[in-house]
């Protein structure tokens, strides 16, 4: 099966800002909807290339789907290696805009986490910042990467990333968003 968008996951997570996804090694992650992916065990991508569906919203079953309500639900307290928070707002844009628009909007947050990890990783905050570059908003981001540009002229690339993720945090706090992977226990 041949899907246009590789990158945005039949359930709507977007590839784009997940830490296996933004690698550049040779285990690099190329997208959900993959060869590569399909030998994994997601029921969701197995189920919508039996159906021959790019998105689970586009199936006819999707508001009965118990498989993808259960992933959506557990999206709304757990995240996996990836952060879930936003998917329900990303269903939600997906179903109103379409998948371009969606690719569109998170060519973007990668364009940004691709300037954080070029200029702020010092080798330990690839999962943060993947983490930011879903939560936050695009201009706020946007902002706080240039406000650490113009602090971080002298430091090295620890203090760097100190220097950033103190940003990031104080955004944080006064926005209410929760930048940890959010794990049963």
């Amino acid at each position: 099966m041949k899907y246009k968008y590789p990158e945005i996951g039949v359930c709507g997570l977007s590839c784009r800002l997940c830490p296996g996804y933004v690698m550049k090694t040779k285990s690099r992650c190329p997208g959900c909807k993959t060869t590569w992916r399909l030998g994994g065990p997601c029921s969701i991508l197995h189920c919508a290339v039996k159906k021959n569906v790019e998105f689970c919203g586009d199936c006819k079953e999707s508001k009965s789907c118990e498989k993808w309500k259960k992933h959506r639900e557990m999206g709304k307290k757990y995240d996996s290696f990836k952060c879930y928070q936003k998917l329900e707002d990303d269903i939600t844009f997906i179903q109103k805009h379409g998948l371009a628009e969606f690719r569109k909007s998170q060519k973007t947050r990668e364009k940004l986490l691709w300037k954080m990890l070029n200029d702020f990783n010092e080798g330990r905050s690839k999962s943060y910042y993947c983490l930011v570059a879903t939560v936050l908003k695009v201009d706020e981001i946007e902002k706080a990467v240039k406000e650490a540009k113009s602090k971080s002229k002298g430091l090295d690339i620890k203090e760097k990333a100190k220097l950033l993720h103190s940003i990031f945090d104080k955004i944080a706090e006064k926005k209410n968003y929760y930048l940890k992977l959010r794990k049963k226990i």
